[in-house]
């Protein structure tokens, strides 16, 4: 038995702890013995002081047997499930299970909601009418045997003392941690069974990690931290300076993703999720030649198109709208942003375009708001297109006229436009 109080002054006072003191304290507030004034203590002492890798092993390790794991050992198919530390436009998951599963790789994808500016793989499935990702395991299990992929959410069964430890940590300003993060991300990947991962690590103005130095720190401690529980674990750098694809919004970025997995789509959009496929299958055991040949062919006969629609069908969705995406509510206004002068567009702040987006519904302001998910933007010209004077640079979708013009003002001045021609970067960082 241990005291609270000892394990809060061992850790201010900068010394390791032991795997059997962090799990008393995750257990214990689990089970709601722990008030959350020592939590919120212990969480700003390990805020400041610091835990290491054996330390954040230990703390994954707890928050990951406070609740169930898939036992995944029946399928014989590779298991190979993928992170995105989180964007704006980022509606790659939504494309890249499907596609992936399609090639015969089982995909167990955990996801979240929504987080500060940027969208949620979660909120987007939520737009499809019907759509359910809190089964039980043993349905989400199913799921996965039926069609090689599911897409769950954070339910009561995985990494409860996650969701409360978090819960607390977002109101103690102890979000930015990478001990933490990678704790907090691990303990929800790990509890999915799969046997190996692949972290998509934002960099840049619309990510978390502002710095491909930041970003590399990252991915560096998810990649330790995971191959300690026995998981294959590589870590890739991708920029998001701008919003990725045409569309940001919930119901516009799901009908962008069926539009990819029918083989149309925006070259960035395709860069980048082509890219995480490749290396998907690799962890999987494919090659590189062999892994583009097939990723080919399922786009080009329609397979990753028709295991989206049965993961709709199988978790109580609307696949009517997925056969016919015009069946998707949409919103009342479409709203030009047009260019005040001639050049060249320099810069797109995916930051500022995330929170303008849920300044327009699109995302929380609080945890109890509600999302419109009709409501976003459509980007006709990004980074480095050339653009006249008067042409749509955007449109924006608002079921307001009095906030769609306000955003729309807005969103036109987030655009850097230059006479200098600009060329659009790579996505793909080498690291």
């Amino acid at each position: 038995m241990f005291l609270t109080a000892e394990i809060i002054t061992k850790k201010r006072d900068g010394k390791r702890l032991s795997e059997e003191e962090i799990s008393f304290l995750v257990s214990e507030f689990t089970g709601g013995s722990i008030p959350d004034y020592q939590m919120a203590a212990f969480l700003m002492a390990a805020f400041i002081r610091g835990l290491d890798r054996r330390e954040t092993s230990s703390l994954t390790k707890a928050m990951l047997d406070s609740g169930r794991r898939f036992d995944l050992s029946s399928l014989s198919a590779p298991k190979v499930d993928k992170h995105s530390t989180g964007g704006v436009g980022d509606k790659v998951s939504l494309v890249l299970a499907p596609w992936v599963a399609s090639c015969g790789v089982a995909v167990p994808m955990i996801s979240g909601r929504g987080l500060g500016h940027t969208g949620g793989t979660l909120d987007k499935l939520s737009a499809i009418p019907g759509f359910r990702t809190d089964f039980s395991v043993e349905q989400f299990t199913e799921v996965l045997q039926a069609n090689n992929f599911f897409m769950a959410g954070q339910t009561v069964e995985i990494a409860p003392a996650d969701k409360k430890i978090y819960a607390l940590r977002d109101v103690t300003g102890t979000v930015p941690s990478i001990p933490f993060i990678t704790a907090s991300i691990l303990s929800k990947k790990l509890a999915g069974g799969a046997e190996a991962i692949l972290f998509d690590v934002k960099v840049g103005r619309g990510a978390f990690m502002r710095t491909p130095k930041e970003a590399k720190e990252l991915a560096a401690w998810l990649c330790a931290v995971a191959r300690q529980f026995g998981v294959k674990a590589e870590a890739v750098l991708t920029r998001m300076d701008e919003p990725l694809g045409r569309f940001v919004g919930n119901v516009l970025e799901v009908k962008e993703a069926l539009e990819f997995l029918s083989g149309r789509f925006e070259a960035d959009m395709y860069q980048v999720t082509e890219y995480l496929a490749v290396r998907m299958l690799g962890l999987a055991g494919i090659d590189v030649k062999e892994a583009r040949r097939l990723l080919s062919a399922r786009l080009l006969d329609g397979s990753a198109r028709q295991h989206f629609r049965e993961l709709v069908r199988r978790q109580g969705g609307f696949v009517g709208a997925v056969e016919n995406p015009g069946l998707f509510a949409r919103a009342e206004y479409q709203i030009p942003v047009r260019a005040p002068r001639a050049g060249w567009v320099w810069t797109l702040d995916a930051r500022e375009v995330g929170f303008l987006a849920i300044e327009l519904g699109a995302g929380r302001k609080t945890v109890h708001d509600k999302i419109d998910y009709t409501v976003g933007f459509e980007f006709l010209k990004k980074t480095g297109a050339q653009v006249e004077k008067d042409e749509n640079l955007a449109f924006v979708y608002s079921n307001s006229t009095v906030t769609g013009r306000e955003v729309a003002l807005e969103l036109g001045q987030l655009y850097d436009i230059r006479r200098e021609k600009k060329k659009a970067p790579g996505l793909i960082i080498k690291n």
